[in-house]
């Protein structure tokens, strides 16, 4: 214990690293921040509404998990450079496409954007093939839809609706992939309009596909013997449609995005623009419901 506390006292604190009057200096503006550490790497980006306010947070980082990573930044910091910007989106916006160009390596969020995948839909005759790929454009002969951000949500619903299209259709088979975390598979006779209403919900359109999913289970023999088996299987089909699916049809909806689909280096800027514009149009309801109050007469 007696050591633990020698070496906390030896620590570098913030002011000690950046100066008593560094945080004092720093404009109350929005601003994207940079931090090196000593052998000038870059090894985070941050972004503030309010600069001053924003750099004093780490100054005053606890021993709390959430201020965990602040304080191993401060630790190996060495020098903090910073660009002012005119609004809080412009900031977001700086600070999103350079983590992407610099993937500093205490950035997590937005770094990998490589990695979103997209699912894709081929319809051959009476074929129609699935593939799942952080590399659509490796597929030039599917139709892709996306780019989803979590390849959890994403690949479980894809093996999941893999699993229960064996009740309803003939597997087809399909050699494994060549390209890095891609997967493809297929499947013949499936119900009319299959093709048509699983485009429909990859792009947040209906759920309908569902529906008649669940319809041609409950009439077949062999789903109905496993129903424990066929509810596992449906409920990451039901996550994916709640938090990746309809999200991003949302965010297209809403940001007027006029391509399709998304491509994975923009998308965490279209969510961007579709969390201010919410931000603005709350603001504009509640500017609405204010009452107006009346000066003396």
């Amino acid at each position: 214990m007696l050591y633990w506390v020698c070496l906390r006292k030896n620590t570098p604190t913030f002011d000690t690293k950046f100066g008593d009057g560094f945080l004092a200096a720093l404009p109350q503006t929005p601003a994207v921040y940079f931090i090196y550490n000593e052998g000038g790497d870059l090894i985070y980006i941050g972004k503030a509404k309010n600069l001053r306010r924003r750099l004093s947070q780490y100054r005053n980082a606890k021993r709390r998990k959430k201020h965990r990573k602040m304080k191993s930044i401060v630790l190996e910091a060495d020098r903090i450079e910073y660009q002012l910007c005119q609004t809080d989106l412009e900031a977001c916006r700086l600070e999103m496409e350079l983590i992407q160009k610099n993937r500093p390596r205490w950035n997590v969020a937005g770094a990998f954007h490589f990695l979103y995948p997209l699912i894709g839909l081929r319809r051959e005759g009476e074929n129609i093939y699935f593939c799942f790929s952080t590399t659509p454009e490796a597929f030039s002969d599917f139709q892709f839809y996306g780019a989803f951000r979590s390849r959890h949500l994403s690949g479980d619903a894809f093996f999941a609706l893999r699993k229960l299209l064996k009740y309803i259709g003939h597997p087809i088979a399909t050699k494994p992939s060549p390209v890095k975390y891609s997967y493809i598979y297929g499947f013949r006779k499936l119900p009319e309009n299959f093709y048509e209403d699983w485009s429909a919900f990859l792009k947040g359109e209906s759920k309908v596909a569902i529906e008649n999913l669940v319809l041609a289970l409950v009439e077949n023999a062999g789903a109905r013997r496993r129903p424990k088996q066929i509810q596992e299987n449906l409920r990451p089909l039901a996550r994916f449609w709640q938090h990746e699916v309809r999200k991003l049809s949302a965010a297209i909806e809403s940001s007027a995005y006029p391509h399709y689909p998304v491509p994975q280096r923009e998308r965490d800027l279209l969510f961007l623009e579709h969390l201010f514009k919410r931000k603005e149009r709350a603001n504009l309801r509640v500017k609405k419901r204010a009452p107006s109050v009346a000066g003396p007469k």
